[in-house]
């Protein structure tokens, strides 16, 4: 009698290619079955490690032996600006919240910590419902748009302007910057990295014009912020104003694109939670933006970490000075943390879901994204009952880039809207 042989463990899927980005998950799956720690060569020629499983990915998140500081990177030269958002370093935006360690982070977070406190964000809740309906607005009587464009992009713009203190004939402006800072390879070379200098000169323009004349704005509460008398410099405040924009309007763009493309492709968990906001539930909508954030999240990896010593993670030696990339997109399908991981279920309840991170870089902003998010899907849903997909899922592009997860259009069709239902709306007397 002979032993059965062993199963052949089946080829290393490819990574990043276009084909990938449309549905990385079965890679993923791969990797956590067969390399839950694994080295790999990225689109930028950086190679680094990607932690999958949900216990290693918790683990490093978490780990201070992993600096966010891109000086720990042990990289040639040549790789060292890589490893970031593009132009930052040029632009010298580098000093904020993604790239530095306590104890300078644990100042600076808290400086800004009291803009995005439940209050506050319970405060903001009305502007975030008008900004909401007025872009609705403007395409509902249409019966399509683009979800992306005309929707799910504005809407963390405005949103985010507004509590910096941007004043509202600038904001346009900001919009065209971030624009170009989210189409990733899809804009012109460079564009990107002038976006970012574009960006930091205006930021800089307005925090000397706001000293002049503060308010009750987040750009204002930096500037005369203290903390046991050290004032923010000036470079902390623009890259701290520069962070907060760019992390605060891309992972809501793509929360609201993932979200809404997730309950279109899922017709009984949409109509489900329809059923729900119309007998006035909100438990499901809040249920269901975390199981949306798990599903299909926004950002699809964690920002860069560096090993600061030799370490082990899931069995794994890393070295000293390589960075390590944690997979939340793999780590929140992980079948040992889920049930049926694969399977959107907006009641879901045990959902500790990594999407905003773990630890001390926790994402600073998400009450406010769950806010936003939480709004643009429920005004979506009720305003535009019967909304569907304008294009077949297979037309569909996803965004280039490393570290968000977000789709370049969301084309959707719907019957258009009543003029008068818009009417009563805002106005209640008619």
């Amino acid at each position: 009698m002979h032993d059965k042989k062993a199963s052949p463990v089946p080829p290393a899927p490819p990574l990043f290619t276009w084909e990938f980005a449309s549905d990385p998950y079965p890679a993923y799956a791969w990797l956590r079955e067969h390399a839950p720690v694994h080295r790999t060569a990225l689109p930028s020629g950086v190679e680094a490690w990607l932690v999958t499983r949900y216990a290693d990915a918790r683990q490093a998140l978490a780990d201070q032996r992993l600096s966010k500081n891109p000086v720990h990177h042990s990289e040639a030269a040549h790789g060292k600006g890589k490893v970031g958002i593009p132009g930052e370093r040029s632009a010298n935006l580098m000093t904020h919240l993604l790239n530095i360690d306590p104890p300078d982070h644990t100042r600076l977070r808290r400086l800004v910590s009291k803009a995005f406190t439940p209050r506050r964000v319970a405060e903001f809740a009305p502007r975030v419902q008008e900004l909401t309906d007025r872009l609705i607005d403007g395409f509902a009587d249409r019966g399509e748009a683009d979800l992306i464009h005309e929707f799910a992009f504005p809407l963390p713009i405005y949103a985010i302007c507004d509590l910096l203190g941007v004043p509202p004939e600038d904001q346009d402006d900001f919009r065209d910057w971030a624009g170009m800072m989210i189409r990733h390879g899809g804009g012109p070379r460079g564009g990107v990295a002038r976006s970012v200098k574009k960006m930091r000169g205006y930021l800089t323009e307005l925090i000397h014009r706001k000293r002049e004349d503060l308010g009750e704005d987040l750009i204002s509460g930096l500037i005369r912020a203290s903390d046991h008398g050290e004032h923010l410099t000036e470079d902390e405040a623009a890259a701290m104003a520069f962070i907060l924009l760019f992390a605060g309007f891309e992972t809501t763009v793509n929360l609201i694109g993932n979200g809404t493309y997730a309950l279109l492709r899922n017709q009984g968990q949409r109509e489900r939670l329809q059923r729900a906001l119309a007998e006035g539930d909100e438990g499901l909508l809040a249920t269901g933006v975390e199981e949306l954030l798990r599903y299909d999240g926004p950002v699809e990896l964690a920002t860069w970490r560096f090993a600061t010593q030799d370490l082990t993670i899931g069995g794994q030696r890393i070295a000293e000075g390589d960075p390590v990339l944690v997979v939340l997109a793999a780590a929140d399908r992980d079948p040992e943390r889920f049930a049926e991981p694969d399977t959107l279920d907006l009641s879901r309840r045990d959902n500790q879901h990594l999407g905003y991170g773990h630890g001390i870089h926790y994402c600073l902003g998400a009450p406010l994204a769950r806010l936003e998010g939480q709004t643009a899907l429920a005004t979506l849903l009720r305003r535009l009952p019967d909304l569907r997909l304008g294009a077949d899922p297979e037309e569909l592009r996803w965004r280039g880039g490393l570290i968000m997860r977000g789709l370049r259009t969301l084309p959707v069709a719907f019957t258009p809207e009543d003029i008068a239902d818009t009417t009563t709306r805002e106005n209640p007397s008619v």
